[in-house]
């Protein structure tokens, strides 16, 4: 279910500290995630999670996340610059894209980052740069299932087929590989704990049968993400021990005592997602054939209601508990219709000037944020694990949004 260890008093005092609309980050319940996947996972030696840069692209987190033993997973050239800033080099970085420029796969390589190559195309282009001694390649292990984010299946956009593997590792064992690594992410927020499980079966069976072909040693295998977090009340949250306990078993089935090949995950929404939250002034109050209330943000803010019809669940500060005996549309201020947080909503009878909390809000969603309507992205805050409040981002302004024109003439 949705994180309600932050108190209302502290939206209310965040919100009028800094205004709205506004992101804000409890970090002591992103330490405790990070610290509870470490501890599901501390039976691999090797374990790491490299934190997914995309989830939640913020200097002031991603270091968070570091001091509590993460890499980070970049996918760009800018999360790659954006890692360098936190201080983040060599082996702390994961570098997964696809169809990837060649000038940010040798940024990776000048960085010293772990690369996980998409497809056959991306050996050749890495040999330009020198092949390290470890490599990873990506695997859509085909079948049916996956989902409009991930794929999963044989029309995933992502990754090598297994078949195509091996030829693919015996080209970068000739230009100097030593070890590989094997990666797979075919679920997006899923519930099931088993998921992680299934991924490494596959993962270790297939990265044993290479290095049996290929003579190159299996290093690691990447679960990637895909484990999820509850966005209705109704859904229960994953348990991370019982995760952890399912692939520690695939592990020993596939391995026996050997010990050497280590765990990646790449999670983001886990970590952060349940302790972020998007703070909105009500501004409108408007019954027509239905009641609605218009939000000072807006799906420039969070889009994923807008995009693919994605649950948040909404509080009224001060008024959890009160009775949710009125239905609402939430809206905000676009000129599309699709911009609305949530439909048929039941909540308090609202008033202008209430403080809604988006919850759930700490991944894909201040960095899916966009312009339109010339909506500037808003702020986003941490409240510190000492009780405080930082600015970590601060509005976006006018000046901001005109800054990238070129005015006047061009020859």
């Amino acid at each position: 279910m949705p994180n309600f260890s932050v108190k209302d008093s502290v939206f209310e005092a965040a919100a009028e500290r800094f205004g709205t609309p506004l992101y804000l980050y409890d970090e002591r319940g992103i330490r405790a995630a990070a610290r509870a996947l470490n501890a599901a996972f501390a039976w691999n030696r090797g374990f790491r999670e490299y934190y997914a840069v995309k989830a939640l692209p913020n200097p002031a987190v991603l270091r968070i996340l570091m001091e509590e033993g993460c890499g980070l997973d970049c996918s760009s050239q800018v999360e790659l610059l954006l890692a360098q800033k936190v201080g983040a080099g060599g082996s702390d970085i994961m570098f997964s894209a696809n169809a990837m420029p060649p000038s940010e796969l040798g940024l990776a390589r000048a960085m010293g980052a772990l690369v996980n190559l998409d497809d056959r195309s991306d050996v050749d282009t890495l040999t330009g740069f020198g092949v390290p001694e470890v490599v990873s390649l990506r695997v859509n292990p085909g079948g049916k299932g996956g989902n409009q984010f991930m794929g999963g299946g044989l029309d995933a956009k992502f990754g090598w087929m297994p078949s195509q593997l091996e030829d693919g590792l015996l080209v970068l064992k000739a230009a100097g590989a030593l070890r590989f690594g094997l990666h797979a992410m075919t679920a997006s927020n899923t519930l099931q704990e088993e998921y992680f499980a299934g991924n490494a079966a596959m993962l270790l069976h297939l990265g044993l049968e290479l290095e049996r072909k290929t003579g190159l040693a299996l290093d690691f295998v990447n679960l990637s993400g895909g484990l999820g977090i509850p966005y209705r009340p109704e859904e229960k949250t994953n348990d991370l021990a019982l995760a952890g306990e399912l692939v520690r078993r695939e592990y020993r089935k596939a391995l026996g005592e050997r010990d050497d090949v280590r765990v990646f995950t790449e999670l983001g929404r886990l970590l952060t997602g349940p302790s972020g939250f998007l703070l909105s002034r009500v501004l409108h109050l408007k019954r027509t054939y239905r009641d609605y209330a218009g939000l000072d943000a807006s799906a420039a803010n969070l889009l994923r209601p807008a995009m693919y019809g994605a649950y948040h669940h909404a509080t009224v500060a001060g008024r959890r508990d009160a009775p949710h005996d009125h239905v609402y549309d939430l809206t905000g201020p676009l000129c599309e219709n699709n911009d609305k947080f949530a439909v048929q909503r039941p909540l308090p009878e609202l008033r202008l000037g209430d403080l809604v909390v988006l919850h759930d809000a700490g991944a894909h969603a201040h960095a899916m944020g966009y312009q339109y309507n010339g909506r500037l992205r808003c702020a986003e805050a941490l409240h510190t694990t000492g009780g405080g409040f930082r600015l970590i981002r601060r509005n976006e302004t006018p000046e901001d949004y005109f800054a990238t024109l070129v005015e006047g003439e061009t020859e």
